[in-house]
C-alpha cells in the first residue's frame, strides 16, 4: 500500500499512547498501522519536551483559569437566578436562603450576591432557632411531602389546599415563600423544539447506497455521520468515516461545534488514509453539514460519488448508527468526561487502539477490521 498522511490530531493522540498510556512504541505502531521510526519522529515533534507540548501546557494553564472564572460566573448566575425574589427580602430571609444552599455554592459566593456580611451570617447560625422558624421548618416538610406525592408537579396554590386538608392553618403567601426558599416550583408547559421539516436542503444526492452494506472489496462504499459526546465542558462533536467491507473507521474528526468542517476533516483523513484509486460512494444523511457547496466540491475533487438517506430514515444508515450505539454501550456510558480534551483521548484510544485494531466484529468472522483488510490484501497479492 502507498506511504499514508495523517491529521496531526491523529499524531498527537498517537504520541500520547506513548507519553501519557505507557505503551511501548512498537506496540503502538503496530496497532495503528504505522511505520516505528514514524512514530519515533512524532515523538520528537509533539513529545513532553517538544515546543508544542509547553505551548499546550501554557495554553491548558489559561484554559483552567477561564474556566475557573467562568464556573463562578455560572454558579453567581445560577443564585441570582435562584434567589431573586430574597434579594430585597429581609437579613433573615436571605440568611434562610443561603443555609439552604449549603451544599450547592460557596459561602462566600452566596455572601457576596446577596450583599450580606459572612460573619453575620454565622453568628445567625449559632442562635438558637425560633418558634417560628422551627414551625417554617415543620411546615416545609409536609410541603415537600405533598410535592413528591403530586409527581413534583403542584404549585403553591394545590399545596397550600392539601395543608388545610392536614389541618394547618398557613396562608398561600407562606406556602409560596416556603417553597422558594426550599426550591420547588411547580410542573410547567413546556416548548416543542421547532425543526425545520418543512425546509429543503440545498442539495439531495440519491440514495446510492439503498442499504446494501455489504461490499466485496475496500474503498467502494464509505458511510459518514456526526453524534455528540456530552462533557463537563460541553458537547464534543465526532464524525466518522467508515468502510463497509471492513467496518473500520477510516476517517474521524472531534470538534467542540458541528461545522461543515468536522464532517470535512474526517473525510479528508479517511482519503489519506486509504489513497482509493477508484470512484467510492460515500453516504450520508441529510444533515446540513452534508448538503452544502463545499461537501460537493471536496467529494467531485477527490473522486467520490455522493449518496444521502431519505429524510428521517436513520435505517439508510444503519452501520454509522451502530458504530456509535457500540462507541456509547462500551466506552462511553454512564460516564461524563471533565472537558473535551479527556473526551478525544478516550475516544481516540477506543477507535484507534481497541476498535480497528483489536475488537472481533461478528460480521468479519470474529476478526478486527484492521486484521480483515491485510487478509484480503495478502489474498490479493498471492493471486
Amino acid at each position: 500500500m502507498s506511504a499514508k498522511r495523517f491529521p496531526e490530531e491523529f499524531k498527537v493522540q498517537a504520541v500520547k499512547q506513548v507519553t501519557e498510556k505507557g505503551h511501548s512504541v512498537a506496540s503502538v505502531a503496530e496497532r495503528l498501522d504505522i511505520s516505528t521510526n514514524s512514530l519515533y519522529i512524532w515523538l520528537k515533534r509533539y513529545g513532553s519536551n517538544s515546543e508544542h507540548y509547553q505551548e499546550l501546557s501554557e495554553q491548558e494553564k489559561r484554559i483552567k483559569a477561564l474556566e475557573k472564572e467562568l464556573k463562578r460566573t455560572q454558579q453567581e448566575r445560577d443564585l441570582l437566578k435562584e434567589g431573586r425574589r430574597v434579594l430585597c427580602g429581609r437579613v433573615k430571609e436571605k440568611y434562610t436562603f443561603i443555609k439552604s444552599r449549603l451544599n450547592q455554592y460557596p459561602i462566600k459566593l452566596m455572601c457576596q450576591a446577596l450583599q450580606v456580611h459572612r460573619s453575620g451570617f454565622h453568628a445567625w447560625l449559632q442562635k438558637p432557632e425560633s418558634k417560628r422558624a422551627k414551625d417554617d421548618k415543620r411546615l416545609t416538610g409536609l410541603i415537600k411531602q405533598s410535592w413528591l406525592e403530586s409527581g413534583c408537579v403542584y404549585g403553591y396554590r394545590k399545596i397550600q389546599s392539601d395543608m388545610l386538608d392536614l389541618g394547618e392553618v398557613c396562608s398561600k403567601n407562606r406556602v409560596h415563600r416556603l417553597m422558594q426558599l426550599s426550591g420547588i416550583q411547580a410542573q410547567v408547559g413546556y416548548k416543542k423544539r421547532k425543526g425545520n421539516y418543512g425546509t429543503k436542503p440545498s442539495v439531495v444526492a440519491d440514495n446510492q447506497l439503498k442499504r446494501q452494506f455489504d461490499v466485496v472489496q475496500p474503498n467502494q462504499a464509505w458511510v459518514t455521520d456526526i453524534t455528540y459526546i456530552d462533557t463537563h465542558e460541553g458537547f464534543l462533536y465526532l464524525a466518522v468515516v467508515i468502510d463497509l467491507f471492513s467496518r473500520q473507521v477510516v476517517g474521524w474528526s472531534m470538534q467542540s461545534m458541528m461545522h461543515t468542517d468536522l464532517v470535512l476533516s474526517a473525510l479528508l483523513a479517511a482519503v489519506w488514509r486509504r489513497k482509493p484509486k477508484q470512484t467510492v460512494i460515500i453516504h450520508s444523511d441529510q444533515g446540513s453539514q452534508f448538503t452544502g457547496y463545499d461537501w460537493q466540491r471536496f467529494a467531485a475533487e477527490h473522486n467520490l460519488s455522493l449518496s444521502m438517506s431519505r429524510r428521517g430514515n436513520c435505517h439508510d444508515n444503519a452501520v454509522a448508527e451502530s458504530f456509535f450505539q457500540l462507541l456509547k454501550r462500551e466506552r462511553i456510558k454512564r460516564r461524563k468526561y471533565k472537558n473535551r480534551e479527556k473526551a478525544k483521548e478516550d475516544i481516540f484510544d477506543y477507535i484507534e487502539m481497541f476498535y480497528n485494531s483489536k475488537r472481533k466484529h461478528g460480521y468479519l468472522n470474529n476478526q478486527s477490521p484492521t486484521d480483515y483488510d491485510k487478509t484480503y490484501f495478502m489474498n490479493q497479492e498471492n493471486v
